[in-house]
């Protein structure tokens, strides 16, 4: 008997599938197993998606969407940069280590970097590597700015955060002092003292609550 699994047929599916990617891999995951897993027929999951493709972009897309659709909200309540740039990462952070299975670690695989559409996921990576570079340049002394240039700084920013990924990879879970850590790490990449820094941690603490997806406590990451 499959497990129960709970949200619509859609989200179903994309449950299982990530599920079993994750612990078999792209390659080694059929279809027909993806269905079983749903408790529906194979011919069943092409009505919601075309392939075994789709479904991994989809999912992929997912690691990516919140954080560039939380921007927006972020900017809304400060115009300090600094907090700005710290709540950005958090916030990816936080999305990375609280999906219910470590989806970010797909893209690294080789037989995933060949399926149609898996371009559009790196494009949309790239967006979010420019947002964090538009941010990191506004608080990057200009010295270093002109060194390292924004557009890798934006992309180093973007490894940063990705360390969740080989966290979870090793089997440990992404506590709160370790996200605010990485978090932390993004501001000090763009030269930033500790002062600096723990000044943005307190102004981003008090709009936490106001931003959609973030939690304040506990453990976060299950694997």
């Amino acid at each position: 008997m499959p497990d129960q699994l709970a949200g619509s047929p859609r989200e179903q599916v994309l449950e299982a599938a990530a599920r079993l990617f994750t612990r078999k891999g792209y390659a080694a995951t059929s279809t027909r197993e993806i269905a079983e897993a749903v408790g529906i027929r194979q011919a069943s999951l092409y009505y919601y998606f075309a392939g075994k493709g789709e479904i991994v972009t989809e999912l992929l897309s997912q690691t990516i969407r919140p954080t560039v659709d939380a921007v927006a909200r972020i900017e809304s309540l400060t115009d300090d940069p600094e907090t700005a740039l710290y709540l950005v990462a958090l916030t990816d952070v936080r999305m990375l280590a609280r999906a219910p299975h470590n989806v970010g670690s797909l893209y690294l695989a080789p037989d995933v970097a060949q399926v149609e559409g898996f371009d559009e996921f790196i494009a949309a990576r790239d967006e979010l590597a420019v947002t964090y570079a538009r941010l990191a340049a506004s608080i990057t002394p200009p010295g270093l700015l002109d060194l390292i240039g924004a557009a890798r700084l934006g992309q180093k920013l973007v490894h940063t955060v990705d360390e969740v990924i080989g966290i979870r990879i090793s089997g440990r879970l992404v506590g709160v002092e370790e996200a605010v850590w990485i978090a932390s790490s993004c501001l000090r990449l763009c030269g930033l003292g500790d002062a600096r820094i723990e000044q943005a941690a307190r102004n981003a603490d008090t709009l936490l609550d106001q931003v959609d997806g973030i939690q304040t406590d506990g453990a976060v990451g299950v694997r």
